[in-house]
């Protein structure tokens, strides 16, 4: 299986940096809370599609992948505007699985960054 998040791409975007890393991880948790908040599949097919689309960008940004393209998939049947009501549950539900697992991920990796105060040996579970 697939680490949730490619710490690589973190270590990458944040330039080594771990403690700027953990800042990263703490604004995406923040910011997904949020747009995850917006994640309701009987609203309106353009507010899920955004918070959908909020959470892309900034999933792939600090490595969660798999996230991003949960949330791609989940933009581009709201954006279509044709979803039936299961369609629209299956991907918002997906956006959120992923979501879920991505903020233990998070936990598990700013933890470990907090602690070795750089990138060695730090790794997804």
């Amino acid at each position: 299986m697939a680490e949730v998040i490619d710490v690589s791409q973190l270590e990458t975007m944040t330039g080594g940096d771990a403690e700027l890393a953990v800042e990263a991880l703490g604004i995406f948790r923040q910011s997904a809370e949020l747009w995850g908040r917006m994640l309701d599949p009987h609203a309106e097919a353009a507010q899920w599609a955004d918070a959908a689309h909020g959470i892309k960008g900034a999933a792939r940004s600090v490595g969660l992948m798999a996230l991003g393209d949960a949330c791609e998939e989940c933009e581009r049947l709201g954006r279509a505007g044709d979803a039936t009501p299961a369609q629209a549950g299956v991907a918002v539900s997906d956006v959120k699985d992923r979501l879920g697992e991505a903020i233990e991920a998070i936990a598990h990796v700013e933890h470990q960054l907090m602690m070795k105060r750089s990138f060695v040996g730090v790794r997804a579970t």
